[in-house]
């Protein structure tokens, strides 16, 4: 489960219409992951904005990068991704009281 600070930080890397398309196109992408370049190919984000949305969407853990030589690896982090998907609902419910403690 993640903490609050964990959920605001992922919340606010997927805050921006740009960040968000950044991050869909990486998770299309599947465990394969894309190159920089890919990215940037597939968003049409210039290369000096796209830095600074993925190295918001890698500190929020989203996403995870991996340096092969000159080029970087970006692939969804799927486990943050689901953590953060479902924590809103992880709390459905939890003031309702017992159903059958208010029927007669």
């Amino acid at each position: 489960m993640l903490t609050i600070e964990e959920a605001c930080q992922g919340f606010a890397a997927v805050g921006s219409e740009p960040r968000m398309g950044v991050l869909l196109s990486i998770v299309q992408a599947g465990d394969a992951g894309l190159l920089f370049r890919e990215v940037g190919e597939r968003t049409g984000i210039p290369a000096s904005t796209l830095s600074h949305h993925l190295r918001f969407l890698a500190a929020a853990q989203l996403i995870t990068q991996e340096k092969r030589g000159r080029e970087t690896i970006n692939r969804p982090n799927f486990d943050q991704l689901e953590a953060l998907s479902g924590f809103i609902l992880a709390t459905c419910c939890a003031n309702v009281p017992n159903r059958e403690e208010t029927e007669i």
